[in-house]
């Protein structure tokens, strides 16, 4: 397939990929995203510039318009998995849902007749967290967010001809624009905020967005069926479908920030003087400020911080920002039943399972193990399918029903995702 890009800014300063992973020879899916290699891409665009790489793969594999249509009239979804808006507002969700009847009376599912009726009239319909409720796009995140070393969540923006959903604004998250089905016309503008922070929304600089918006666009173009829009966080961009429906894919990144790192870190410091009782002792009487006991506590904190060690919260927190890949119960417990020394076994998906000394430490809890143990758990780790006699059919048991393993080939790709 041919593939065409598209550099839109040169920027010198290096910005968040100085380190490059051994992981980034594996980077399948940024590649099918940009048509770059993975060095390529970290090294000259992530986190620095947009990229347009038109052409870059057909996308019908991972969602497509019949896609939209069955999860809004089929699948029975809930608030907040989808949003509506129009000419830059967002509708209320009482405008577009409703009970869904006998035996599922929620009141907050989707009306497919009242989100037809908003869509014919102009709205754009958002399905949010795709990631989890539909499975190629699950399952492409998923690896993705396992190659990046970032959290990844999909949206999918479905506009009618002629339509915007947004004014101009950013996001403070890094995103894949995939375009599926129609054309869209995007305009995107320089930061005027560069790097915000989770809790540095563009409504905070809405003077100086607006503003930025009406000067001269740093790109204006129309993305058509396959063509891929990157943008990091802070630049400014809006859309508006062209001639038909437009439908496209948002691969939402949302990254890890060494102010991040600092916060963690600062939190680790200060968990530890707790335990310090000069600093939880009361100031003298008649403090009227800090400065007499400013450079003492200081010449403290300093020191906490010099000691402090925060990749237990590092890593406490990216897993509780994912989920690990889907576990059926009928097939985990087939697997139970009909364990033997022959049977395979694979480390599920997506865990972000690390073996601290004796404990295994996943998404779903922690393990402790023997000594003789050991050697096994650090083998199943690698994400490589085994045999369950290889590795002690009464330690399989045991992880089958923790739902640590999974029965080998349950879910593709797996091997993308083990471990760190």
């Amino acid at each position: 397939m041919s593939t065409s890009r598209t550099t839109l800014q040169d920027v010198g300063a290096a910005s968040g990929a100085e380190v490059l992973d051994t992981r980034l020879t594996r980077l399948t899916r940024l590649t099918r995203l940009t048509g770059l290699s993975a060095e390529e891409f970290a090294r000259d665009v992530w986190a620095r510039k947009p990229l347009l790489t038109r052409r870059a793969s057909d996308f019908s594999d991972l969602f497509s318009a019949d896609a939209v249509d069955e999860l809004i009239s089929r699948r029975g979804l809930r608030t907040p998995f989808l949003r509506v808006a129009k000419d830059g507002s967002t509708l209320p969700e009482s405008t577009f849902t409703s009970s869904a009847g006998v035996g599922a009376t929620i009141a907050d599912q989707l009306d497919d007749t009242a989100l037809w009726r908003a869509f014919a009239d102009g709205a754009t319909l958002v399905l949010q967290a795709l990631q989890r409720t539909w499975g190629p796009v699950g399952e492409f995140g998923a690896r993705l967010s396992a190659e990046l070393g970032h959290p990844v969540q999909a949206n999918a923006y479905v506009t009618p001809p002629q339509s915007r959903g947004f004014d101009a604004h950013y996001d403070v998250h890094d995103v894949f624009v995939v375009q599926i089905g129609g054309t869209k016309r995007w305009l995107v503008h320089e930061p005027v905020h560069p790097d915000p922070l989770r809790d540095q929304p563009w409504t905070d600089h809405r003077p100086a967005v607006a503003e930025a918006a009406r000067g001269a666009a740093h790109l204006d173009t129309v993305l058509e069926p396959g063509d891929v829009l990157y943008l990091p966080r802070g630049w400014l961009h809006a859309a508006e479908a062209r001639g038909g429906v437009s439908v496209h894919l948002t691969l939402g990144i949302h990254t890890w920030t060494r102010y991040a790192l600092a916060e963690q870190l600062a939190q680790a410091a200060l968990a530890a003087l707790r335990d310090d009782p000069w600093m939880r002792s009361t100031l003298p009487v008649g403090v009227d400020g800090p400065d007499g006991e400013l450079g003492m506590v200081r010449e403290r904190l300093l020191a906490a911080v010099a000691e402090a060690d925060s990749a237990p919260l590092f890593h406490r927190a990216r897993r509780g920002q994912g989920r690990p890949a889907p576990l059926g119960p009928l097939a985990q417990l087939a697997a139970v039943d009909g364990l033997g020394p022959d049977t395979p076994v694979q480390l599920r998906a997506a865990l972000e399972a690390r073996l601290e000394g004796s404990r295994l430490t996943t998404r779903v809890g922690w393990l402790d193990f023997s000594e003789a143990d050991l050697p096994s758990v650090s083998r199943l780790l690698d994400g490589e399918a085994r045999a369950a006699g290889e590795l002690g059919v009464a330690l399989v048991g045991r992880l089958l029903r923790a739902g640590v393993l999974v029965p080998a080939g349950e879910w593709p790709g797996r091997g993308d995702h083990a471990g760190e």
